[in-house]
């Protein structure tokens, strides 16, 4: 059976997953980060937990200006500046 995944609109529900996330999980951080970065990158769940921290931050733990991110399904390479991936609790 195939399930059907809807954005989420209300932006009070939205707050609710991100608490929910963040603080009713034993790996809450972990989840609530996931979240986000696919929040802020529009990136598919399969792509965000292919990334490791080398893809988006330096080696002195610095965000790189540049991320290089393959997309699994379209196959397609995408670049994300800085700029499109700030992530709120990941500065």
């Amino acid at each position: 059976m195939q399930q059907i995944v809807l954005p989420i609109k209300d932006s009070n529900i939205l707050k609710e997953v991100q608490d929910t996330l963040l603080h009713n999980f034993k790996a809450g951080r972990r989840n609530y980060t996931i979240f986000q970065v696919g929040k802020a990158t529009l990136l598919r769940v399969s792509d965000v937990m292919k990334l490791r921290l080398a893809d988006v931050f330096n080696g002195n733990g610095t965000v790189r200006q540049n991320a290089f991110i393959h997309d699994k399904k379209t196959g397609a390479y995408r670049v994300y500046t800085q700029s499109n991936y700030n992530i709120v609790g990941l500065e």
